[in-house]
């Protein structure tokens, strides 16, 4: 396991401040607050989304409330210490002694490791939050296949030992990788004479005669789709996704793509809490009964809480808040597995990542098996965290996470749960209200700088970075402004790109 500060990359420092001090920190404003002032924008909630955008909404100089009800920051997407988590699950604020201390977990309610050449952590670069957070690098990644787990190849030793593939059929593959690290979309002299953008998958796929298992494994273990359906869409964006992969692999030279910040996913929206704060953000938790005020046009104009209304222009929230102006779109079935030993046959890993691909299970989607331990300061000492999750197909998840569960060995305690998933269905023009989906780490990133244009930030700019692909679509839904949800991105419950 090694720990980074990736002076090459991304500056990840140990956190300025201690955990208690840095909320502490957050919370100064508390006592100035006044709820009779008048905001730019209102943002209720502090999951990741939400603390992101009110940390650049602040840098852009607007005036910014952000209100919880809860007590803590991260909303679904908090890290949650064992009493926490006890008291979500069983009711109780008292788990068995044997498991450790309880501040010494960091359990993720939405689990996800980030790429390392992704956009969620341009995004962080950019807001220069990395300087609060410290990330290690994830030690592998494995696909279930056939009934055994396999590791995913990091190095070109790991490609020519592996059995995930025969001798013959590695040729046929490396030929195809060839032509995905070769590819450029600005070089026409790259695309051998294909137009990735109008081709299928399995067009490109089938040029090089792989087999089923040899496209499966790279379809959901290298560019990380989470069912079959982008076999018959444009290529371009499996290209993408491999070559992300690929890009993030090289970052570190580890055993995957993947890192993880210490103390849990838990601390990304608290960093972009305390940037806002740091820029004249006014932080308010443990806000009761927030209510959204709306005029007789329907345009929201304010929030009050505890018989006082704070007024502003725009109203940034998550689905709870507003829950007339969401639909249900999906529901994700979780188990969270407290261990006491690394996952069998992962080479005694202390944090990893498993795929199940559907047609191994028989599934219509993907499942994900998310493993980190005290390494990644989530558990104490000789404790380890398995989360395992895919999309709900019936209502039972003990029986619909077997498979994942059974790779496990030994589980002191597991806590099962559904949780619904919700897009927007407003228009935020009409009523000034900008809803986030339930936490959707791929669109994250387009999502908040699509909110930061409706928002009228005038440096959006420095968000969208150089990327012209993500610049043409938004151009093309900038002119096209009844479309104010990006949701129809790929979904994958395990993976931040």
């Amino acid at each position: 396991m090694h720990t980074y500060a990736c002076k090459s990359y991304i500056s990840v420092n140990q956190c300025l401040l201690p955990p208690p001090l840095y909320l502490h920190f957050l919370s100064l404003s508390l006592s100035l607050s006044r709820m009779d002032q008048e905001y730019d924008v209102i943002v209720l909630g502090t999951g990741l989304k939400e603390c992101i955008l009110s940390g650049l909404l602040s840098v852009d100089g607007l005036k910014v409330l952000h209100m919880d009800r809860n007590d803590y920051y991260g909303g679904e997407s908090s890290s949650l210490n064992l009493v926490q988590l006890w008291k979500r699950f069983r009711g109780s604020n008292t788990p068995p002694e044997n498991l450790g201390a309880s501040k010494e977990y960091n359990v993720d309610m939405i689990p996800k490791f980030m790429m390392a050449n992704g956009t969620l952590v341009r995004v962080l670069i950019h807001a220069n939050v990395t300087k609060y957070l410290n990330f290690k690098a994830v030690d592998g990644s494995f696909v279930y296949q056939k009934g055994k787990i396999y590791k995913v190849p990091a190095t070109d030793v790991e490609a020519l030992t592996s059995t995930l593939m025969g001798l013959f059929e590695k040729r046929r593959a490396r030929k195809f990788f060839i032509y995905v690290q070769d590819y450029e979309e600005t070089d026409p002299k790259s695309h051998e004479g294909l137009d990735l953008t109008k081709v299928t998958a399995r067009e490109v796929i089938s040029k090089y005669g792989l087999d089923d298992s040899t496209v499966e494994f790279i379809g959901h273990a290298v560019a990380l789709h989470r069912d079959d359906s982008y076999l018959d869409k444009p290529a371009i964006d499996t290209i993408k996704r491999m070559k992300l992969y690929a890009e993030s692999l090289a970052r570190f030279k580890g055993g995957s793509p993947y890192i993880y910040p210490l103390y849990g996913l838990g601390e990304l929206p608290q960093a972009f809490a305390r940037l806002s704060a740091v820029y004249g953000g006014t932080y308010m938790l443990n806000k009761p009964e927030c209510k959204v005020e709306f005029d007789e046009s329907g345009k929201a104009y304010g929030v009050t809480s505890e018989g006082e209304t704070a007024k502003a222009k725009k109203i940034v929230c998550d689905p709870s808040y507003l829950s007339d102006k969401v639909k249900k779109v999906g529901r994700v079935a979780r188990a969270v597995c407290i261990m006491s030993h690394p996952i069998p046959d992962t080479n005694n890993s202390h944090s990893v990542q498993i795929i199940l691909p559907q047609n191994q299970l028989g599934r219509k989607s993907d499942m994900y098996v998310f493993f980190c331990s005290y390494a990644h300061n989530v558990a104490p000492k000789d404790k380890y965290i398995a989360i395992v999750s895919t999309e709900a197909e019936t209502d039972n998840p003990q029986v619909e996470l077997k498979p994942g569960i059974d790779l496990l060995g030994t589980v002191d305690e597991t806590f099962f749960e559904i949780y619904d998933r919700f897009e927007p269905v407003n228009n935020p023009l009409d009523d000034n209200c900008f809803v986030s989906a339930v936490c959707n780490f791929n669109f994250t990133y387009l999502s908040i700088v699509f909110y930061l244009l409706k928002l009228s930030v005038t440096h959006v700019q420095t968000y969208l970075f150089t990327n012209l692909s993500t610049i043409r679509m938004f151009r093309r839904v900038m002119m096209r402004p009844h479309i104010l949800s990006l949701q129809l991105l790929m979904w994958s419950p395990c993976i931040a790109r």
